[in-house]
């Protein structure tokens, strides 16, 4: 019997079940495609007691992020996001070259380059080793490890004490939440502040995200779930903010209980927005199923009505959230021919499951396809723009999330 990780209950409810997939980021060789993969069961639960969102630890943190997929950097509106998060942190928490940050999962240096070049002294906590050596060459310092709470005394014994430290796209992404927390509590200072971006599950259910429902994400947060989260470590949510990355995040900040003081209203706000949505009761989870199915349907007669027409889909990048999605489809390469991925790591690789090849972005305007099926639909604004040259050939853009949608690009 499943037990919720954050506070043990049994009463785990139902949200939705994606059949079984291989991990989202575990690309295929070519000569892997003559082996078997393995598959693991994505069914997302729901604790009635403490609202926490959840999928079963079936993988390891270690299986997944020991050498990486994913390089941050390769996406220019995400660099641009951590330069203006920067910019304005330093002002607002008056940071220094006399101050110490630390960032967790600070994948190739996309954030703390921008404090580097401030003179700001930072430190990157990342386990992945080969995107930890890509930060290191840009002058970030990095140390490859997995957040603990032995790993955040190592850090504030050699470092002392941060004045912040950031946790950007991960705190969904570990199992062991509650040691994950005392390892972020380890490294601050008993006056400093925690800063995490995390997807909203209230966007995510609003608006049928659930391709951000993968294996490396073991868990999905509101602010109320986040703030009992956070409380395990001795933290307290001060402040929120609504993001539109990912979709649709939220930026908790947070500080030792010691100094906390009360939480603003906006975080008074959202807890609110949150209940209305039902999110703090069973009722709000009740229909998210039935709207998945509803994507998996429009996505499939698309495809197949284009087949029959004799008109060529290919995709545009390979995210983890596009392999969930082409997995619960069942699209294989007879309905979408390949999709390409600025990511050099994963040319000429084949997407899990699906097994649909990777090529360079260049390919498509080469063989000028009819559609384009955009996989990283969060970065809408930017890929818009970047594809803009299909419209030459009369080619278009496809959005699957939160509905179908085809564009005429420059329309």
């Amino acid at each position: 019997m499943m037990m919720c990780r954050l506070c043990g209950s049994t009463n785990l409810a139902d949200v939705v079940d994606l059949g079984a997939t291989p991990p989202c980021e575990r690309f295929l060789t070519a000569e892997q495609l003559e082996e078997p993969e393995i598959t693991y069961p994505l069914h997302l639960r729901v604790c009635a007691e403490c609202w926490l969102a959840q999928i079963p630890p079936l993988i390891s943190p270690e299986d997944t992020f020991t050498e990486y997929a994913y390089f941050s950097s390769y996406s220019t509106s995400w660099v641009e996001h951590a330069r203006t998060f920067v910019a304005e942190t330093v002002e607002r928490l008056e940071l220094d070259s006399s101050s110490f940050v630390v960032e967790v999962a600070s994948n190739d240096g996309y954030l703390l380059q921008h404090l580097v070049a401030r003179s700001v002294p930072c430190l990157g906590v990342e386990p992945s080793v080969n995107v930890g050596t890509a930060a290191r060459e840009k002058g970030v310092p990095t140390k490859s490890a997995f957040l603990s709470p032995e790993t955040g005394a190592e850090v504030r014994a050699e470092h002392g004490p941060a004045d912040l430290v950031v946790a950007n796209n991960v705190y969904a992404h570990i199992p062991d939440v509650i040691g994950f927390t005392k390892g972020l509590r380890a490294m601050v200072a008993d006056d400093g502040w925690v800063s995490i971006e995390v997807q909203h599950l209230l966007t995510l259910m609003d608006l049928n995200q659930y391709d951000t429902i993968y294996h490396e994400h073991f868990q999905y947060y509101t602010v109320a779930s986040a703030q009992r989260a956070l409380a395990c470590g001795g933290l307290t949510v001060v402040d929120v903010e609504l993001l539109p990355t990912h979709g649709g995040s939220i930026r908790l900040w947070a500080r030792p209980d010691e100094v906390a003081g009360e939480p603003s209203t906006r975080v008074r706000d959202v807890l609110s927005r949150e209940k209305a949505a039902g999110l703090h009761e069973l009722s709000g989870y009740a229909e998210f199923a039935q709207r998945v199915a509803r994507v998996r349907r429009e996505l499939l007669s698309f495809l197949t009505a284009a087949a029959e027409r004799g008109e060529t889909v290919v995709g545009y990048g390979a995210p983890g959230k596009g392999n969930t999605l082409l997995n619960h489809c069942g699209i294989r390469p007879d309905l979408l021919a390949y999709t390409v991925d600025r990511n050099p790591y994963k040319h000429g690789r084949f997407t899990p499951g699906t097994r649909i090849p990777i090529s360079a972005p260049e390919r498509i305007a080469e063989d000028k396809p009819d559609y384009v099926l955009v996989l990283p639909w969060n970065l809408r604004a930017e890929l818009t723009e970047q594809l803009s040259y299909v419209a030459e050939w009369g080619g278009k853009l496809v959005f699957p999330i939160p509905n179908l949608e085809i564009v005429e690009v420059g329309s």
